[in-house]
């Protein structure tokens, strides 16, 4: 395994095994890894010559009074882990090797990014797409591995990577849950034990809602709302952010639900904790 700064030393890489006619595999990542991250290596495993994993807490996603700053960092257990599974490439830069002075120049997906996340945290969304489209052209992959847990965040890349003609295969991968259903984050980190014991509520209001889609039939979208607020109520720490059934495609608030189409996505905060979650309907 190669751990990887420079941006011109990835790139020469990448160029590199392209001219073999190597397939390369991208898992972007803020770091802290977790099971869910590691997945996403093995989602590419059988599909790939090469993987990069990259590592970079990247400053452009984060709003005013967000946690950029605390955000949990751990270079050195990461490359163990990554070292544990089959990753051939580690790219790591720092902020001034993806930002140098004087940048100026940014991406952003204008429909699918402007609802539910991008409410809250209105830049997040142009963050993503602008670092994600600079280490698309770094590491040159020819497939990138997503997870669900960041469902808006995936509809949003994979809208840039069809609107901008970039020539990558997106896969995603399944959310993958704590014992108690807590959807793996690395902000899980922050949560103090009161707190994680109230989070697992958020996966037990979507259950809430799944069931009495397919249990009872409703279709409604306010009835089946209702039913995941409910449970989020039960609650006196979490603080609702949104609750919204969408079309899973494409982000947009469904009038009914539909099945094989739907999804039920939800965001809310423990003291200054924010926490997404989702299921698929």
């Amino acid at each position: 395994m190669q751990v990887v700064s420079s941006i011109q030393e990835m790139r020469s890489a990448a160029q590199s095994l392209r001219r073999e006619g190597k397939r390369i595999g991208l898992v972007p990542t803020m770091g802290f890894l977790h099971e869910g991250h590691l997945s996403l290596v093995d989602l590419l495993a059988d599909r790939c010559d090469f993987i990069v994993l990259t590592i970079f807490v990247n400053p452009t996603q984060f709003g005013i009074g967000e946690d950029l700053d605390d955000y949990p960092r751990n270079l050195e257990g990461d490359l163990e882990l990554c070292g544990q599974r089959r990753v051939d490439f580690v790219f790591a830069p720092t902020d001034s090797e993806m930002y140098p002075s004087g940048y100026s120049t940014f991406v952003e997906e204008e429909e699918a990014g402007k609802g539910l996340c991008g409410v809250s945290r209105p830049t997040h969304f142009r963050g993503v797409t602008t670092v994600c489209a600079k280490l698309f052209n770094v590491c040159l992959p020819d497939f990138l591995a997503l997870g669900r847990k960041d469902a808006q965040q995936a509809v949003v890349l994979e809208k840039m990577i069809r609107d901008l003609n970039f020539p990558i295969e997106v896969l995603v991968g399944p959310i993958i849950r704590e014992a108690d259903g807590l959807a793996m984050s690395s902000r899980n980190s922050y949560l103090e034990p009161r707190q994680r014991e109230h989070a697992a509520l958020l996966y037990q209001s979507l259950l809430a809602g799944k069931r009495v889609v397919e249990e009872k039939e409703v279709r409604n979208v306010e009835r089946v709302k209702a039913e995941v607020m409910g449970v989020l109520n039960e609650s006196a720490l979490i603080r609702v952010n949104y609750v919204e059934i969408v079309d899973r495609e494409t982000m947009r608030p469904e009038r009914d639900v539909e099945m094989g189409r739907s999804a039920i996505l939800v965001a809310g905060w423990l003291d200054e904790v924010r926490l997404i979650d989702n299921i698929r309907l």
